[in-house]
């Protein structure tokens, strides 16, 4: 295993590069001069050329790309993505500040999305061809087809104006994560329900399963400690690239609700034209989404021996 972690580890490193190699290309496509940028939103009223031409030179910007862009790579393994345009402090600090807001959402999406999609897909599995089935398939397709902004507004209204349950917006206490988790938590639920149910449909014909039930043990114990263990191999990959998704793309239920994060963050940059801040939440995001992934193959030894994580 020691092994298999080291070698995914170091396959990471060319990811990266290319990941910040896009990066850093996009964002010096895009019109607009960082340095007069900066200086619009330090100084205001006229600026000089000198001032300009300053500044660019201090900044690096008259350099050739393949320069810049190994600069920034140096300072990026260092830690050091630059300082914001729009806020003037460095950028890992506006980072550290919204990332915890965006993984506690997250977090709380998922267990929401499994605490949902999982039960709904082995009871569909359990009751295949059946209404019961039918019922449960329909609801994962209408929980995944229902738009983000209005699942949010709508719980807003229902659980917050109407009955007074949950705080409609802010981070001041756990409940008002609910409604967030939950919006975002349903679109991936009604995936992980049908991959389960199609993965469970699948194990539950094979022999160590009728051997299972052959040698008397309850349809429960069977469907839960014999069945589910083996069929969360692909619903395992579907958590991780889901978890990832919602640290990426919580922007939509950041604004619903309001809350600080690295979504609104990203939105906020780029109308900004905040190119530090862009490149370091990109690839800060980015190095998350494959730690991720890297943790996902890391449980697949233990929930499924056979594979040969040894030979990487």
């Amino acid at each position: 295993m020691g092994n298999y972690v080291a070698g995914r580890l170091v396959q990471l490193v060319p990811v990266l590069l290319l990941i910040s190699l896009i990066v850093f290309s996009i964002m010096h496509v895009l019109p607009g001069d960082p340095a007069l940028l900066m200086l619009a939103g330090a100084e205001g009223g006229a600026i000089s050329p000198e001032r300009l031409a300053e500044l660019r030179q201090q900044m690096g910007l008259n350099d050739p790309l393949h320069v810049q862009y190994l600069r920034f790579v140096f300072h990026a393994f260092q830690g050091d993505l630059g300082n914001s345009i729009r806020f003037h402090v460095p950028v890992t600090e506006l980072i550290a500040s919204r990332f915890g807001s965006t993984m506690q959402l997250a977090l709380a999406g998922l267990v929401c999305a499994s605490l949902i999609g999982l039960p709904l897909g082995m009871i569909a599995a359990a009751r295949r061809g059946g209404w019961i089935d039918a019922f449960c398939m329909t609801l994962s397709y209408v929980g995944s087809a229902m738009p983000v902004y209005w699942l949010g507004l709508l719980l807003i209204l229902v659980f917050s104006f109407d009955l007074g349950w949950f705080p409609s917006a802010g981070t001041k206490n756990l409940s008002s994560l609910v409604l967030p988790a939950v919006t975002l938590g349903l679109l991936s639920a009604g995936l992980i329900a049908r991959l389960i149910r199609s993965s469970m449909v699948e194990v539950l014909t094979e022999d160590y399963m009728r051997t299972a039930r052959a040698k008397g043990l309850s349809g429960r114990v069977v469907l839960w400690r014999h069945g589910l263990k083996n069929a969360m191999i692909p619903v395992v990959t579907m958590i991780g690239l889901q978890f990832g998704s919602m640290l990426a793309g919580t922007v939509v239920t950041e604004t619903v609700f309001s809350r600080p994060g690295l979504g609104r963050l990203v939105v906020d940059s780029i109308l900004a034209k905040d190119y530090p801040l862009v490149q370091g939440v990109i690839l800060f995001l980015a190095v998350i989404y494959l730690a991720v992934n890297l943790l996902v193959d890391i449980t697949y030894a233990w929930l499924d021996p056979r594979i040969r994580y040894g030979q990487a």
